[in-house]
């Protein structure tokens, strides 16, 4: 969920762009709402709610089209409870952000037997750049926008980051900017744009790596509470891993692209411990020379 949860990082550091943005309107006394509403919570991408004196903005991210529950339902169910508990005007918004032909990007409401629910969808890669450049909260969508030039686009980009007077922001934005363009574009040509000691350093970069780990925790107490028994905290123990190795893998694919098999299967035989210590040093390969020396190093220390 590294790309998703960049997006809810930005909406809930930049509430009022995004407001401004996607209801057409100067916003007032902004709050940003727990996203675990009534009743059981809901899993999604990520999941933002904006509460302004007169109305609830509801914006969802998704970078692929399929879910569970499918997403027409999901956004009927969320506007049910928002009604319910708040009474009072709202606007979903469910945002797309990688090119697909998918019939499912394309769904805007839910339709039962006696109901229909409509909602607003967003394929960033149809918007117009020019409204994204404005805005700093908004520089990293502005690299998934519609244009002939990607590679272009992306200069662009970097010259409105480095536009931002504001050192920690200027960083935070470029970090989430690198994050989000790995979406579609190429590795090298974003660091020929962005310092890679950015990321590293950055603010959103550690929150992803800390949700990592807290998840991988998080799961494995949940499992081990359900059973009860010893081979039910192992299991927790295994889903954590699990949930670490898929950020791991995302990040080193982000930095060398494809990954040889024989080192995939080294990463995948990884501990709890060694894949945190394997993302975190990750931004620092350039091939995977890098990677496979930093595997058998591990190796080595594992031995004693």
């Amino acid at each position: 969920m590294t790309y998703d949860n960049t997006l809810k990082y930005l909406v809930e550091q930049f509430p009022e762009q995004f407001a401004r943005w996607l209801l057409g309107s100067e916003p007032d006394d902004i709050q940003i709402l727990k996203t675990e509403l009534s009743l059981e919570p809901i899993r999604a991408d990520a999941v933002t709610f904006l509460k302004t004196t007169s109305q609830i903005l509801h914006l969802e991210v998704q970078t692929l089209p399929p879910s569970t529950p499918p997403l027409p339902l999901r956004m009927l169910d969320y506007w049910v409870r928002l009604h319910r508990q708040y009474g009072c005007d709202i606007e979903q918004v469910v945002l797309f952000l990688k090119p697909t032909t998918s019939e499912l990007a394309f769904a805007d409401q839910f339709t039962a037997r006696n109901t229909s629910h409509r909602y607003r969808v967003i394929r960033i890669w149809e918007q117009p750049p020019e409204p994204l450049l404005a805005a700093p909260g908004l520089l990293p969508l502005a690299v998934l926008a519609q244009t002939d030039s990607p590679q272009q686009l992306l200069a662009q980009v970097a010259t409105q980051v480095n536009t931002i007077k504001e050192p920690s922001q200027r960083q935070s934005i470029a970090a989430c900017v690198q994050l989000v363009a790995g979406l579609i574009l190429d590795t090298e040509l974003i660091q020929q744009l962005f310092r890679r000691d950015i990321m590293r350093e950055s603010v959103i970069y550690q929150e992803i790596l800390q949700e990592g780990r807290e998840e991988g925790r998080e799961e494995g107490r949940e499992e081990g509470r359900e059973e009860g028994r010893e081979e039910g905290r192992e299991e927790g123990r295994e889903e954590g891993r699990q949930a670490q190795l898929k950020l791991v893998l995302r990040l080193l694919q982000r930095q060398l692209h494809e990954l040889n098999p024989d080192l995939q299967a080294k990463v995948e035989a990884l501990s709890l411990a060694q894949l945190t210590s394997l993302g975190e040093a990750s931004l620092d390969f350039n091939s995977e020379s890098d990677l496979a020396n930093w595997l058998n190093q591990a190796e080595i220390e594992s031995k004693y």
